[in-house]
């Protein structure tokens, strides 16, 4: 079996018209229709109904020396 995965937009008239698809005129094909998720859609988890699911999005990340060796001083081998 072999998945192929495409997004479309559905026109108007709630047609769906694919193009380029990767198999030949008289291949049999399993179509399976999902609405795509945007981040506005996500739904929080019941457990926690006001729970921020992305709270790092939009925050700055900064590395100032990422590769600097960390607590050098608690390794006993190098005591």
């Amino acid at each position: 079996m072999f998945a192929h995965k495409i997004e479309a937009v559905l026109a108007e008239d709630g047609t769906l018209t694919l193009r380029g698809l990767p198999f030949h005129a008289g291949d049999a094909v399993e179509v399976i229709i999902l609405e795509t998720q945007t981040p506005q859609q996500t739904v929080a988890l019941p457990s926690q109904p006001e729970a921020n699911l992305y709270p790092l999005r939009g925050k700055v990340v900064r590395y100032d020396d990422p590769t600097e060796p960390v607590a050098l001083e608690d390794w006993e081998v190098l005591q």
